[in-house]
């Protein structure tokens, strides 16, 4: 935009950045600071809470490459996404999970959406609210994507509208999932997970030699049990001395909506989402367990990710458990996602459709 009207409060945004090399844009009022990778997925790679200086998207540590610069080594279906990988905030679409072929077409690990450039469009730029539009298209399936987000003055919370639609002339099954990673200093032993009334899962399997869960566990929200025979209470948040990484899944919610509150700063962090498209919220503990590559114990993170579908095994495992997210040929599926910040104490009892948190 080179005739845009600069203003220095109140609702901004911009998408004449780069980061990196890649086209950035970034989205802001009075107390919030979005960062997004338009060249790379429209990841939410930043959100900050101005008054407290609290970005709460976890980084990796090796944040931000730009494909373009980089050569991969191998052409492994994981790796390369992980190569990339910066934490923060992904759309994954249409194959959320581990790589596989499917129709015929190869996916690697969370393809393949956020790992190519989106086209932008301002649509509203005001001082009580800013709204930009990001669009692309699948690779390796006929699925077109757009993410419409908002801000107004005095909010803390993004409003994010998502469209999928099936271009092909074939009904096609997808695994959509909000790929979120929250890190420190919101997350940490201080903190507290708040989620409706839910049945929670672990993994059918160890995902890694650090996991801490008991296999193919199924009960109900907060405790579940642990392999040495201990019962965790998914309130709280280990410390990074932890040194354990797993997968659990929170399903059955009577509404789609989680909150992680630091009861030391009372800065949290708040997701309402449609319970009825994404029916599971997908739980990566990554508690500083991850050793080896990419992770190498140096980890702190945990992703909090709605998701149409159970396993992380992608479409296929989706299709034989009967979670995949069917799209008839020429539909869209739609769903609005609020996010963002807020602050207070005690225990959180809801998170409305516009993220107004309320507390007990």
């Amino acid at each position: 935009m080179n005739y845009q009207d600069e203003r220095t409060n109140y609702c901004r945004l911009s998408d004449s950045w780069t980061y990196r090399g890649l086209k950035t844009v970034i989205i802001e009022n009075e107390i919030v600071r979005i960062t997004v990778l338009a060249d790379k997925g429209a990841d939410i790679y930043s959100f900050v809470h101005k008054k407290t200086d609290t970005d709460f998207m976890w980084r990796s540590p090796w944040g931000v490459r730009n494909p373009r610069n980089t050569v991969p080594p191998t052409g492994d279906p994981s790796s390369v996404w992980l190569d990339y990988y910066e934490g923060g905030w992904q759309t994954v679409v249409p194959h959320g999970g581990y790589s596989d072929r499917v129709y015929g077409a190869d996916f690697g690990i969370h393809g393949d959406v956020n790992l190519i450039p989106w086209d932008t469009q301002v649509i509203k730029d005001t001082p009580n609210e800013v709204s930009v539009r990001f669009n692309a298209r699948s690779v390796r399936m006929p699925m077109s994507v757009s993410k419409t987000l908002s801000l107004v003055s005095g909010s803390a919370m993004l409003r994010i509208e998502e469209a999928v639609t099936n271009e092909g002339e074939e009904d096609l099954d997808i695994v959509w999932l909000e790929h979120i990673a929250i890190g420190a200093p919101v997350l940490s032993d201080k903190a507290k997970l708040y989620v409706p009334k839910s049945k929670l899962l672990s993994h059918p399997e160890s995902i890694d030699p650090n996991s801490k869960l008991q296999p193919n566990f199924s009960g109900e929200w907060p405790n579940i049990n642990a392999k040495d025979g201990s019962v965790i209470d998914f309130t709280n948040i280990p410390p990074k001395e932890d040194r354990s990484l797993d997968m659990a899944y929170m399903t059955e919610m009577s509404e789609g909506w989680y909150a992680l509150v630091n009861e030391e700063s009372n800065i949290g962090w708040a997701v309402s989402y449609p319970v009825e498209t994404f029916k599971y919220l997908w739980y990566w503990r990554n508690f500083g367990g991850g050793y080896g590559y990419p992770w190498y114990g140096r980890c702190y993170n945990a992703g909090l990710e709605p998701c149409t579908s159970f396993g992380n095994g992608g479409i296929k495992q989706a299709q034989e458990n009967g979670t995949a997210l069917n799209i008839a040929a020429g539909q869209t599926v739609s769903a609005t996602i609020t996010a963002g910040a807020f602050t207070g104490q005690g225990t959180v009892s809801h998170v409305d459709t516009n993220g107004k948190v309320t507390f007990n």
